[in-house]
């Protein structure tokens, strides 16, 4: 009777086994990283076609520039292109970490940012020289919004 509660206790014992966590794709999970990473750029100048802090970034070359250092993920650098790779959301969907993209140039996805929350976005404006920090209801950025893209 010992031997036949024992086997019953190791057969039970046995089923109870911690699942086995299974690794999250490197991005998943880090909309907290990119955000962290987009504001220690704040006041880096602009210079189009720039890719990095230390010669300048433009919209594309910085949020390239972020994704790849913040979640391991190489992105074009192409504002176009970077819209096209990732997933359309409405804007009532959008977290902090995904991108807006902008008409400014009389062509789709001319501009790109990331989105910080509250209404605001990151990004690398021409106009004023530095990377910085702009409101999606000003009247300017709320006329030439296209919308919001996630990558995660």
């Amino acid at each position: 009777m010992n031997r036949l509660i024992v086997l019953l206790f190791l057969l039970v014992a046995g089923c109870s086994v911690a699942p086995v966590k299974q690794e999250a794709p490197a991005h998943v999970g880090s909309r907290d990283e990119v955000v962290l990473y987009a504001m220690g750029l704040m006041g880096v100048d602009y210079r189009f076609g720039g890719k990095n802090p230390s010669s300048g970034m433009d919209c594309s070359g910085m949020v390239s520039y972020i994704y790849k250092n913040a979640v391991g993920m190489n992105l074009p650098h192409n504002a176009y292109r970077i819209a096209k790779i990732s997933k359309s959301i409405a804007m009532s969907e959008i977290q902090p970490g995904d991108l807006v993209f902008f008409n400014t140039q009389h062509r789709s996805y001319s501009h790109v940012g990331i989105y910080i929350g509250k209404g605001r976005f990151i990004h690398a404006p021409g106009t004023d020289g530095k990377i910085k920090i702009s409101n999606l209801s000003s009247r300017y950025f709320a006329r030439h919004l296209e919308g919001a893209r996630t990558l995660f």
